[in-house]
């Protein structure tokens, strides 16, 4: 029965509803990620290269740093690929127009800069042994910290990822001709 139902019913029988409740949830523990980006940006082309990339995370006592690092690793990579090349196009049909890797890109070795990672030394009192779940947080940070250093290579804001040479050139040369 629907929320909407269950109200007119009891309101046609004069009914009251009310209702306590609470959540509590379980206790957790949450990682914190920053990441930073020096770039480039070919201003004829829009082309952008990653030139640094170092990450900062607070994963409470890290247990296996080598482990650790290759999932800060892994997520930059990911999210760089998100941020910088994926984009599924749908046609006019509503069918996806890339439905194969030879038209929609994910990041290959080559595109994925190395990545300085640093952790924070700090103890959580729920994780085990004072760890941080790290899982898919290095990924969240990517994105806002690439449109940054590109906003700061170029006085551009880029609203919409990816951020593509085209669009990008097309948002500078717009720029400079307001400018102008």
């Amino acid at each position: 029965m629907m929320l909407r139902e269950l109200a007119t019913e009891a309101e046609l029988a004069g009914v009251k509803l009310s209702g306590i409740g609470n959540a509590r949830g379980t206790p957790r523990s949450i990682a914190f990620n920053v990441q930073g980006f020096e770039v480039a940006v070919h201003r004829r082309y829009g082309e952008i290269r990653i030139l640094r990339s170092i990450h900062a995370a607070d994963a409470g006592t890290v247990i296996n740093p080598m482990q650790c690092r290759g999932q800060i690793e892994g997520g930059v990579a990911q999210a760089i690929g998100a941020a910088l090349y994926e984009e599924l196009t749908i046609d006019g049909s509503g069918k996806v127009a890339n439905p194969t890797f030879r038209g929609y890109h994910i990041p290959t070795f080559a595109d994925a800069p190395v990545t300085e990672a640093h952790f924070a030394n700090t103890y959580d009192r729920v994780g085990p042994l004072g760890a941080k779940s790290m899982s898919e947080s290095p990924y969240n940070p990517v994105a806002a910290a690439l449109g940054n250093a590109i906003r700061d290579a170029t006085g551009v804001r880029c609203y919409e990822t990816p951020f593509r040479a085209d669009r990008l050139y097309l948002a500078v040369l717009e720029a400079s001709r307001k400018v102008a």
